[in-house]
Protein backbone atom coordinates (compact mmCIF):
# COMPACT_ATOMS: atom_id res chain seq x y z
CA UNK A 1 0.00 0.00 0.00
CA UNK A 2 1.18 3.54 -0.73
CA UNK A 3 2.87 5.52 1.98
CA UNK A 4 2.28 9.22 2.52
CA UNK A 5 5.24 11.40 1.46
CA UNK A 6 4.78 13.26 4.74
CA UNK A 7 6.01 10.13 6.52
CA UNK A 8 9.26 9.92 4.56
CA UNK A 9 12.48 10.36 6.60
CA UNK A 10 13.39 14.05 7.05
CA UNK A 11 10.64 15.16 4.66
CA UNK A 12 9.97 18.30 6.67
CA UNK A 13 13.60 19.11 7.39
CA UNK A 14 14.60 19.05 3.75
CA UNK A 15 11.64 21.12 2.57
CA UNK A 16 12.03 23.73 5.29
CA UNK A 17 15.75 24.04 4.61
CA UNK A 18 14.81 24.91 1.04
CA UNK A 19 12.31 27.55 2.16
CA UNK A 20 9.31 25.57 0.91
CA UNK A 21 7.01 25.83 3.93
CA UNK A 22 4.02 26.72 1.72
CA UNK A 23 4.75 24.00 -0.83
CA UNK A 24 4.71 21.32 1.88
CA UNK A 25 0.99 21.83 2.42
CA UNK A 26 0.14 21.93 -1.28
CA UNK A 27 -0.65 24.68 -3.73
CA UNK A 28 -3.51 27.17 -3.95
CA UNK A 29 -2.44 28.72 -0.64
CA UNK A 30 -4.75 31.71 -0.42
CA UNK A 31 -7.71 30.04 -2.12
CA UNK A 32 -7.60 27.10 0.27
CA UNK A 33 -7.18 29.30 3.33
CA UNK A 34 -10.19 31.36 2.30
CA UNK A 35 -12.23 28.19 1.75
CA UNK A 36 -11.34 27.00 5.24
CA UNK A 37 -12.35 30.30 6.85
CA UNK A 38 -15.60 30.37 4.89
CA UNK A 39 -16.47 26.85 6.04
CA UNK A 40 -15.73 27.72 9.65
CA UNK A 41 -17.79 30.89 9.69
CA UNK A 42 -20.66 29.86 7.39
CA UNK A 43 -21.07 26.21 8.41
CA UNK A 44 -19.44 26.12 11.83
CA UNK A 45 -20.63 29.51 13.03
CA UNK A 46 -17.14 30.53 14.13
CA UNK A 47 -17.04 33.95 15.78
CA UNK A 48 -14.05 35.87 17.21
CA UNK A 49 -14.79 34.80 20.81
CA UNK A 50 -14.63 31.08 19.97
CA UNK A 51 -11.59 28.85 20.51
CA UNK A 52 -10.34 27.03 17.40
CA UNK A 53 -8.24 23.89 17.04
CA UNK A 54 -6.60 23.63 13.61
CA UNK A 55 -5.65 19.96 13.15
CA UNK A 56 -2.87 19.51 10.62
CA UNK A 57 -2.16 23.23 10.84
CA UNK A 58 0.94 22.95 8.66
CA UNK A 59 2.51 26.29 7.79
CA UNK A 60 -0.59 28.16 9.08
CA UNK A 61 -2.41 28.44 5.76
CA UNK A 62 -5.61 28.75 7.78
CA UNK A 63 -3.82 30.08 10.84
CA UNK A 64 -2.65 33.28 9.18
CA UNK A 65 -6.31 34.17 8.61
CA UNK A 66 -7.84 32.68 11.75
CA UNK A 67 -5.34 34.29 14.14
CA UNK A 68 -6.24 37.72 12.77
CA UNK A 69 -9.97 36.95 13.04
CA UNK A 70 -10.10 35.37 16.50
CA UNK A 71 -9.45 37.08 19.79
CA UNK A 72 -5.77 36.78 20.80
CA UNK A 73 -4.93 33.37 22.24
CA UNK A 74 -8.00 31.67 20.79
CA UNK A 75 -6.19 29.73 18.04
CA UNK A 76 -4.42 26.42 18.63
CA UNK A 77 -2.65 24.33 16.03
CA UNK A 78 -1.43 20.75 15.93
CA UNK A 79 0.69 19.07 13.29
CA UNK A 80 3.14 16.20 12.93
CA UNK A 81 5.85 18.84 12.45
CA UNK A 82 6.12 21.66 14.96
CA UNK A 83 8.97 23.11 12.90
CA UNK A 84 6.56 23.54 10.00
CA UNK A 85 4.09 25.44 12.18
CA UNK A 86 6.88 27.62 13.57
CA UNK A 87 8.01 28.42 10.02
CA UNK A 88 4.49 29.60 9.29
CA UNK A 89 4.43 31.60 12.52
CA UNK A 90 7.62 33.39 11.50
CA UNK A 91 6.67 34.01 7.87
CA UNK A 92 2.90 34.21 7.54
CA UNK A 93 1.38 36.05 10.52
CA UNK A 94 0.82 39.77 10.10
CA UNK A 95 0.94 40.17 13.89
CA UNK A 96 2.88 37.27 15.47
CA UNK A 97 2.19 38.62 18.96
CA UNK A 98 -1.43 37.46 18.63
CA UNK A 99 -0.31 33.82 18.78
CA UNK A 100 1.97 32.36 21.44
CA UNK A 101 4.16 29.71 19.74
CA UNK A 102 3.44 27.46 22.74
CA UNK A 103 -0.04 27.02 21.24
CA UNK A 104 1.47 25.20 18.25
CA UNK A 105 1.79 21.61 19.42
CA UNK A 106 3.51 18.64 17.81
CA UNK A 107 1.03 15.77 17.50
CA UNK A 108 1.28 12.93 14.98
CA UNK A 109 -1.31 10.67 16.61
CA UNK A 110 -4.41 12.86 17.11
CA UNK A 111 -3.77 12.70 20.85
CA UNK A 112 -4.24 16.47 21.27
CA UNK A 113 -1.78 16.86 24.14
CA UNK A 114 -1.76 20.05 26.18
CA UNK A 115 -4.89 21.52 24.66
CA UNK A 116 -7.38 23.35 26.90
CA UNK A 117 -10.98 22.37 27.52
CA UNK A 118 -12.03 25.72 26.06
CA UNK A 119 -11.86 24.44 22.46
CA UNK A 120 -15.23 25.11 20.78
CA UNK A 121 -14.42 24.48 17.11
CA UNK A 122 -12.04 22.11 15.33
CA UNK A 123 -11.14 21.61 11.70
CA UNK A 124 -9.04 19.09 9.77
CA UNK A 125 -8.87 20.30 6.17
CA UNK A 126 -7.09 18.14 3.59
CA UNK A 127 -5.62 15.99 6.37
CA UNK A 128 -7.27 12.57 6.15
CA UNK A 129 -6.72 12.01 2.39
CA UNK A 130 -3.00 11.73 3.17
CA UNK A 131 -3.28 9.29 6.07
CA UNK A 132 -4.44 5.72 6.74
CA UNK A 133 -8.21 5.36 6.87
CA UNK A 134 -8.34 4.59 10.59
CA UNK A 135 -7.05 8.08 11.48
CA UNK A 136 -10.50 9.63 11.11
CA UNK A 137 -12.04 7.37 13.74
CA UNK A 138 -9.05 7.99 16.01
CA UNK A 139 -9.40 11.76 15.71
CA UNK A 140 -13.14 11.68 16.36
CA UNK A 141 -12.70 9.45 19.38
CA UNK A 142 -10.13 11.74 20.96
CA UNK A 143 -12.01 14.95 20.14
CA UNK A 144 -14.97 13.69 22.14
CA UNK A 145 -13.14 14.59 25.36
CA UNK A 146 -13.43 18.33 24.77
CA UNK A 147 -16.51 19.34 26.78
CA UNK A 148 -17.21 22.63 24.97
CA UNK A 149 -16.60 21.42 21.43
CA UNK A 150 -19.54 22.53 19.28
CA UNK A 151 -18.48 21.34 15.86
CA UNK A 152 -15.69 19.54 14.02
CA UNK A 153 -15.30 20.16 10.29
CA UNK A 154 -13.25 17.77 8.17
CA UNK A 155 -12.73 16.95 4.53
CA UNK A 156 -12.28 13.70 2.65
CA UNK A 157 -12.38 12.53 -0.93
CA UNK A 158 -15.31 10.27 -1.79
CA UNK A 159 -15.75 7.80 -4.61
CA UNK A 160 -18.89 5.96 -5.80
CA UNK A 161 -19.22 2.43 -4.52
CA UNK A 162 -18.71 0.87 -7.94
CA UNK A 163 -15.48 2.80 -8.55
CA UNK A 164 -13.95 3.01 -5.09
CA UNK A 165 -11.60 0.06 -5.72
CA UNK A 166 -9.70 1.89 -8.47
CA UNK A 167 -8.27 5.35 -9.19
CA UNK A 168 -11.05 7.92 -9.42
CA UNK A 169 -11.00 11.40 -10.98
CA UNK A 170 -12.56 13.96 -8.65
CA UNK A 171 -14.73 16.86 -9.90
CA UNK A 172 -11.79 19.27 -9.65
CA UNK A 173 -9.55 16.98 -11.69
CA UNK A 174 -7.33 15.35 -9.08
CA UNK A 175 -7.08 11.55 -9.23
CA UNK A 176 -7.55 9.79 -5.91
CA UNK A 177 -6.81 6.19 -4.94
CA UNK A 178 -8.14 3.48 -2.63
CA UNK A 179 -4.73 2.47 -1.29
CA UNK A 180 -2.36 5.44 -1.41
CA UNK A 181 -2.49 9.22 -1.01
CA UNK A 182 -4.48 11.09 -1.96
CA UNK A 183 -7.01 8.54 -0.73
CA UNK A 184 -10.72 8.35 -1.34
CA UNK A 185 -13.27 6.40 0.64
CA UNK A 186 -16.91 5.46 0.59
CA UNK A 187 -19.40 7.73 2.28
CA UNK A 188 -20.64 4.69 4.21
CA UNK A 189 -17.15 4.21 5.64
CA UNK A 190 -17.06 7.82 6.83
CA UNK A 191 -20.36 7.29 8.61
CA UNK A 192 -19.15 4.03 10.15
CA UNK A 193 -16.05 5.78 11.55
CA UNK A 194 -18.19 8.45 13.22
CA UNK A 195 -19.96 6.59 16.00
CA UNK A 196 -21.19 9.00 18.65
CA UNK A 197 -21.33 11.91 16.20
CA UNK A 198 -24.05 13.36 14.01
CA UNK A 199 -22.66 14.03 10.53
CA UNK A 200 -23.86 16.42 7.85
CA UNK A 201 -22.35 16.33 4.37
CA UNK A 202 -22.15 19.71 2.68
CA UNK A 203 -22.24 20.32 -1.05
CA UNK A 204 -19.66 23.09 -1.21
CA UNK A 205 -17.14 23.66 -3.97
CA UNK A 206 -13.82 22.99 -2.26
CA UNK A 207 -10.29 22.88 -3.73
CA UNK A 208 -9.56 19.62 -5.55
CA UNK A 209 -13.09 18.31 -5.08
CA UNK A 210 -12.85 17.51 -1.40
CA UNK A 211 -16.10 16.91 0.49
CA UNK A 212 -16.85 18.79 3.70
CA UNK A 213 -18.42 17.01 6.67
CA UNK A 214 -19.80 18.71 9.75
CA UNK A 215 -19.62 16.56 12.90
CA UNK A 216 -21.42 17.36 16.14
CA UNK A 217 -21.33 15.19 19.26
CA UNK A 218 -24.46 13.24 19.98
CA UNK A 219 -26.05 13.92 23.38
CA UNK A 220 -24.71 11.65 26.10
Amino acid sequence: MGRSPYLAPDFYGKALAEGRHRAIVGGRWDETGRAQMAALTEVGGLAPHHHLLDIGAGALRLGCKAVAYLEPGHYWGTDASRDLMLAGHAAELTDPARLDPAQLIADDAFAFPGLPDTITHAIAFAVFPHLPNDCLAQALSNLARFPRLEVFLFTVFLAPEGQAHQPYRQPDGVVTHPDRPPRHRLEADVLAASKGWDLTKHDRMLPRGQVLFEARKQPA
